[in-house]
């Protein structure tokens, strides 16, 4: 969810190494997440509130497209590393500035709205600064942050198989089926340690297998055919291990990221989507509870719960953007020089750059 366009390019260019395609389906997919926690996912957590007459795609279905994706766009970060270092300044440069605002702005939306059922206690919002609260077991600052858990967990597998496999990772398909089999393993071993399936990502599992599978076809480590195997044994295991509905869903998503790749949805790059793709990281973390408190305060002062939920889609999508212009966008920038100045200096250290030589 964290792949953006760079500062003045087009989104219209197709530029090398870049599928746009993923881009629109980045931002269609946080579009329907908004629409689907201020029409649906409101009246269940206020269910006296005024909400619209109007439910979005109930399921939590549209998350499952953007592990894919973060599956594909992994290997755009992997790449461009040579030592784990490098990819845990990447990470944080992507992800944290723009949290730790999202954090300080929902807060001050919730504290200065006086919604008691959206707050946490203040050592659980110390824990949400490290984005570890899923691992630690406390409540989000904002419930869909739940998804960077699994992120983070998904971050720390690739990183393992890229120090095992070095940095073309040759062999990975070969680690995916034993992977597969862990998750196999935690349908039927019902006393998993929740932590060790949460680190390995096995609930989520083969979606990111699918966007994985889809970027070596797409990057010409391997081709359609070679990779049907693996295909099938992430659909059996999603059909076998979480039932018809995630399998349908599964095989949605193979069907159209084969549509991507094959130039099928190339109708879909235009500038509104493309631009709701570029500002789809920090529009997820300031969408749920900002809008909820703006339509709670909107129905208190009497206006229509029409009225409300549009001041909210503003104001959310309106703050993503700011989030993204000035906050994700020139921290990543800084942070990238800063790291590349840092690496200037110093002398190398051959147990940090030997990770990436396997």
């Amino acid at each position: 969810m964290t792949t953006e366009l760079r500062p003045g390019e087009s989104p219209l260019r197709r530029p090398k190494g870049r599928l746009v395609e993923l881009d629109a389906l980045r931002g269609i997919g946080a579009i329907a997440v908004v629409l689907y926690h201020l029409t649906t996912r409101f009246p269940e957590i206020f269910p006296k509130a005024d909400a619209v007459p109007f439910r979005f795609w109930e399921g939590e279905y549209r998350v499952l497209l953007f592990f894919a994706i973060s599956g594909f766009a992994i290997f755009f970060s992997l790449e461009r590393i040579a030592s784990l270092s490098d990819f845990a300044v990447n990470r944080f440069s992507r992800l944290f500035p723009a949290y730790w605002v999202a954090i300080i702005l929902t807060l001050s939306f919730e504290y200065l709205g006086h919604v008691d059922a959206l707050m946490i206690p203040p050592l659980s919002i110390l824990a949400n600064i490290t984005m570890l609260q899923g691992f630690l077991y406390l409540p989000a600052v904002d419930g869909v942050y739940w998804t960077l858990t699994v992120e983070l967990g998904f971050y720390a597998c690739m990183v393992g198989l890229w120090m095992l496999l070095g940095k073309g990772m040759h062999r990975l398909e070969l680690l995916l089926l034993p992977w597969l089999a862990l998750k196999w393993l935690m349908f039927y071993w019902v006393d998993m340690p929740s932590r060790i399936a949460m680190l390995l990502v096995l609930q989520f599992l083969p979606f990111f297998i699918i966007g994985m599978l889809y970027y070596r076809i797409w990057s010409g480590q391997r081709d359609w055919v070679e990779q049907l195997p693996y295909f099938a044994a992430a659909l059996l295991t999603v059909l076998g291990t979480d039932g018809h509905d995630f399998f349908y869903v599964a095989c949605a998503l193979v069907v159209i990221f084969a549509a991507s790749l094959g130039g099928a949805l190339r109708f879909l790059c235009v500038r509104p989507i493309l631009w709701f793709g570029a500002i789809s990281y920090p529009l997820y973390l300031v969408h749920e509870n900002i809008g909820f408190v703006i339509m709670l305060k909107a129905q208190a002062l009497h206006m229509n719960h029409w009225a409300g939920f549009a001041s909210a889609l503003g104001v959310v999508t309106l703050l993503g953007w700011l989030l993204h212009e000035y906050v994700e966008l020139p921290a990543a920038r800084r942070i990238a020089r800063w790291w590349r100045d840092c690496k200037a200096r110093r002398p190398i250290d051959p147990m940090d750059g030997a990770m990436g030589a396997a």
